[in-house]
């Protein structure tokens, strides 16, 4: 049983060499492509400031506001009778 705990210590002090030079190597070559490509860092993304979320009644009521205008613009124009015209305005209200 100490000859199998021995040998799975080895194989990982291996592997753990290993990844180590593996990813020192690799952060140096990135390191060198960078320098030849005359790569900079980018600059910090400014502050993100969120304005605040619309309200979902106020989205709701502007949209009611947006189709109500355009049944008076049809109602005007001749394309829907007064009946018409107050059935959709009971329904966009409703909704």
């Amino acid at each position: 049983m100490p000859g199998l705990l021995r040998g799975v210590a080895r194989t990982a002090v291996v592997a753990g060499t290993a990844t180590a030079v593996s990813n020192r190597v690799t952060r140096r070559q990135q390191g060198r492509w960078a320098a030849q490509q005359g790569y900079q860092e980018p600059p910090a993304p400014p502050a993100y400031q969120a304005e605040p979320p619309a309200t979902p009644a106020a989205t709701d009521m502007t949209s009611k506001i947006e189709q109500l205008k355009q049944l008076g613009e049809l109602k005007e124009q001749g394309v829907l009778t007064e009946a018409e015209f107050e059935e959709q305005k009971r329904t966009i209200l409703r909704t």
